[in-house]
């Protein structure tokens, strides 16, 4: 894993036709409901959702776009080839003409029927779309041939988002496992063994709000500033300078933590902890009360507006400690893992932003695919 392996096609010179969806392929709505889905059903069953449901009947065997016709309106496009059921607010684009590659098309419309939605939108209960509005749709068409190179190509990529999906997805799951087993002590890390002792977190750290509002923020400020967000904020100056762990007071109580070593400021209700005793690892701290503070936060907060944390929450708030330099060693083993993790997701970001980009040259036509030096395949790689 980790290239797109590219098959040149032969030279791509004729002219695209515009044509109207409606003149490409039949669209129709579904005719089943959402009662009929089965958790356990045998086959795929689109409704007005990014998620494929299951149905134990089909009346659909054959290839197919899939558009919610109401809702995220030009956000979900989907593409099945085989035995399917369509909810009735959802429409089947079928019966590709043979002038028409449906997965070129259904790329396409990803990128472009969006747009051409929300103009032509009819204002009820929620936003929604009448047949009129796929049947205008205007599409740029290439030759047969060239509608199945673009499609390949867009598809290589496809597969190698997939993976790395994928294997983020494996990759947070062990280290989920990890977090629950080293944070515990259930299993130790080699060299280390002996009792954990239980303290509250008052007794080894300093637990204060900040003093800032977000009328305080800066768009281009100097320094971070916690707010109550997963976002992190900038702003102009910094009233710590130091090893923190930020959780917000109020919101999404037991969900947000933020950890920082450096120069910062924090908003009023978010708390602040600081002052580290000499035994404990601030990481440490981090990872345990990310995986474990959720459960007794939400046991002790305070209905106000919203669900509140006072301070004696934080103070009374108990862990089990093993000695620093395991602390320390189950903190830089979880750090790897975490790493690893984000070159993940930085590579897949970059993997997306490239699709992107071909998406917008190659489905209008403004770069064509190259010509090879022969008429023979070319199996050379290209990494995305």
């Amino acid at each position: 894993m980790g290239e797109v392996r590219v098959t040149v096609p032969a030279r791509f010179d004729g002219e695209w036709k515009l044509r109207r969806l409606g003149d490409l392929a039949r669209i129709a709505t579904g005719a089943r409901n959402n009662q009929d889905k089965r958790h356990d059903g045998r086959y795929p069953f689109f409704v007005r959702s990014s998620f494929v449901e299951r149905i134990d009947s089909f009346a659909y065997d054959c290839e197919a776009i899939l558009i919610p016709g109401e809702g995220r309106i030009g956000d979900i496009f989907h593409y099945v080839h085989g035995r399917f059921d369509v909810h009735q607010r959802v429409y089947a684009i079928t019966d590709f003409g043979s002038s028409v590659f449906a997965r070129f098309l259904c790329y396409y419309m990803a990128e472009h029927f969006g747009a051409h939605a929300l103009k032509n939108t009819v204002k009820a209960t929620v936003d929604s779309l009448r047949k009129p509005t796929f049947l205008a749709f205007q599409v740029p068409v290439p030759p047969l041939p060239e509608q199945r190179a673009i499609a390949a190509v867009l598809s290589d990529v496809d597969e190698l988002i997939g993976s790395l999906e994928a294997l983020i997805a494996k990759k947070q799951a062990i280290k989920q496992a990890a977090m629950q087993e080293l944070l515990t002590g259930r299993t130790r890390l080699p060299g280390f063994g002996g009792e954990w002792e239980m303290r509250r977190l008052g007794d080894f750290a300093r637990i204060a709000t900040g003093t800032r509002n977000n009328q305080d923020k800066r768009h281009d400020g100097r320094y971070p500033f916690f707010v109550r967000s997963s976002s992190v904020e900038r702003i102009d100056s910094f009233a710590y300078d130091c090893e923190a762990i930020l959780i917000p007071g109020e919101g999404r109580i037991g969900e947000i933590f933020h950890y920082v070593h450096g120069r910062f400021d924090v908003h009023q209700r978010v708390y602040a902890i600081t002052g580290f005793a000499s035994s404990v690892c601030a990481r440490f701290l981090w990872y345990y009360m990310a995986e474990h503070f959720g459960a007794h936060a939400l046991k002790n907060t305070v209905k106000a507006t919203v669900d509140s944390l006072r301070q004696p929450t934080f103070l009374a708030f108990k862990l089990p400690l093993p000695p620093l330099p395991e602390q320390q060693a189950i903190a830089t083993t979880l750090s790897d893992m975490d790493s690893e993790i984000a070159a993940l997701d930085h590579r897949l970001d970059k993997t997306r932003a490239i699709k992107q980009g071909m998406m917008q040259q190659l489905l209008t036509g403004s770069i064509r695919l190259p010509i090879p030096d022969d008429d023979t395949e070319d199996d050379d790689a290209h990494d995305a």
